[in-house]
């Protein structure tokens, strides 16, 4: 079973390199025609094709002569092969004419164009066609002509693309894992892939020292991070992680990783990236801590490997004595807050859990919709929004009449999107636009030849554009997973209660019994909001409601 999940998920990495591989161009020049012709009376092409196809229109072959070749097209002129038949039946044209006829109107050379139309012309005239048919049948195909499609390459990319599509539908945790897997250096596409991932409801494991490999893989309808897919980590360091634990089984703790490594492939700069993503959560919980150990597990890494390389053996000839395990060094725990924004720094965008979901109930009170459905909606011309997210990028340049003008990335829980800020808000707020800072926002959108363009009018930080607050609730956490306890008493223990603080009860379900046991937390287990960002990062924690 396992051998022929191995060849299914290769066989979805082929088909989905082949797919990417062989449409990227094309796609690209897809995505501009659509949004060069958006608007445009072209457009009415698709209403009209699908109309015909299901018999509510009729279609109109534009003369009798031409019956024959848009017929399986209903009438509408969509691809090359079919304005080169209109030519030779038409008006005489060679095969030879007929392809210079193709290139000019894909050029568009109005030179050209002029000669090719009044050749059109005479040709059909000679075939008994009038002038004025002949003209306006030459307009039409001229339109077509100018984003018309190979019908070979149609034929091509349909095919994969019902492929690909049977595979997304019918095995979408392995679609998900090779999709990743094939930009595993993109964390742009990983980012959107990891979205799609929670949309098809497929569950997206974070990166784990002892459950992920180097690569994106999925296993029980689940996919597993790939650890060479955190920045700069290097792949073949991971690689000798996953094959070390192959061989052996799962590292029991971090001075069993360290012994078993090698430290001349995995080094510090590595190992403060797994500890930053998490990945070591598994043997320490504390990733701070981890973190701050990364330079002592190298070199007891290191003194392992010269301890097994050594000739000398112990007193009696037998193995030499194991290395004596020291201490490691002590480090307090990062804040919620900076928890979230190392696994970024790390994985390259928010993966386990995001800065504005602790804010996630006072933004519905401010009637703040996620970004996502926003920006889906149809409405046509320019309306301004009011939006939040946290900034994530900011990329500054001078227009060319040498003002200041920056694009600000922001990410909420469903999306990321851009921001254009002009020189006069972006001097007015400069010093809030601080990457990692949670803000609301107010934005003009325009709809541009197809593209939306979000334009900054006004920004606050989030705690600031607050509603008045609210007298705290009780905050309900369900721990789904019992070996997460220490790790939920530790995380409310690091956030000291404040005024926000709310009664706190702890819902362990009992699965054997078939039931749930609700404990009441005493006074110093209060939750402040602080502390329910933390719990949402802890592998085992399922949902946290908050009841006023």
């Amino acid at each position: 079973v396992g051998f022929a999940q191995d060849i299914f998920e290769h066989g979805v990495k082929i088909v989905r390199r082949f797919l990417t591989r062989f449409a990227r161009d094309i796609s690209r020049n897809v995505i501009h025609r659509a949004r060069t012709i958006k608007g445009d009376k072209r457009d009415d092409n698709i209403p009209t094709y699908i109309a015909r196809k299901a018999g509510e229109e009729a279609p109109d072959y534009l003369h009798p002569m031409l019956e024959d070749i848009l017929r399986e097209t209903y009438g509408v002129i969509i691809y090359q092969e079919q304005v080169m038949q209109i030519a030779q039946i038409l008006s005489g044209y060679s095969l030879g004419e007929a392809d210079l006829l193709r290139r000019a109107m894909g050029k568009k050379k109005k030179e050209d164009m002029d000669r090719q139309k009044i050749r059109f012309v005479d040709g059909a005239k000679e075939r008994g066609v009038s002038a004025a048919k002949a003209e306006s049948i030459f307009e039409l195909v001229a339109k077509f002509a100018g984003y018309g499609f190979n019908k070979s390459h149609a034929a091509a990319y349909a095919w994969i693309a019902y492929q690909t599509a049977y595979l997304k539908a019918h095995h979408p945790a392995a679609f998900i894992a090779a999709s990743m897997s094939l930009d595993l250096g993109n964390t742009d596409k990983l980012a959107v892939f990891h979205a799609e991932a929670k949309r098809s409801s497929v569950k997206v494991h974070p990166p784990c020292i002892n459950r992920s490999g180097a690569d994106f893989h999925a296993r029980g309808g689940e996919v597993f991070y790939a650890l060479g897919a955190l920045k700069n980590v290097g792949f073949e360091a991971m690689r000798h992680i996953e094959k070390e634990r192959q061989k052996k089984g799962s590292f029991q703790d971090l001075f069993d990783f360290a012994e078993r490594i090698d430290g001349r492939q995995v080094g510090r700069r590595s190992l403060e990236q797994l500890a930053k993503a998490g990945a070591f959560d598994a043997l320490l919980d504390n990733r701070a801590e981890v973190f701050a150990a990364a330079n002592f597990i190298c070199r007891y890494s290191a003194a392992c490997a010269e301890d097994r390389g050594s000739s000398q053996g112990g007193l009696f000839g037998g193995e030499a004595a194991p290395t004596p395990r020291p201490k490691l060094p002590s480090a307090g725990s990062w804040k919620p807050a900076e928890v979230l924004e190392q696994e970024r720094s790390a994985v390259g965008y928010y993966l386990t859990g995001h800065p504005l979901s602790v804010y996630r109930q006072e933004l519905e009170r401010q009637n703040i919709a996620p970004a996502s459905e926003l920006l889906e909606e149809d409405d046509v011309g320019s309306r301004v929004l009011l939006m939040a997210g946290v900034v994530r990028d900011v990329t500054n340049r001078r227009s060319k009449s040498g003002k200041p003008f920056a694009w600000i990335t922001f990410s909420d829980p469903s999306c990321e999107f851009e921001v254009t800020a002009f020189s006069e808000v972006l001097d007015k707020h400069r010093d809030l636009l601080v990457p990692g800072t949670p803000m609301i926002l107010s934005v003009t959108a325009d709809d541009q030849s197809g593209a939306l363009r979000l334009t900054l009018e006004s920004v606050r930080v989030l705690k600031e554009g607050m509603a008045q607050k609210q007298t705290p609730g009780l905050m309900a956490v369900t721990v789904a997973e019992l070996n997460a306890l220490s790790a939920v008493r530790a995380s409310i223990k690091a956030c000291a209660p404040d005024d926000d603080a709310a009664p706190m009860h702890l819902i362990l379900p009992l699965c054997e019994q078939d039931c749930e046991v609700v404990l009441a937390l005493p006074q110093e287990f209060r939750a402040s909001p602080s502390a329910r960002g933390a719990l949402q990062v802890i592998n085992g924690v399922g949902a946290i409601d908050v009841v006023h």
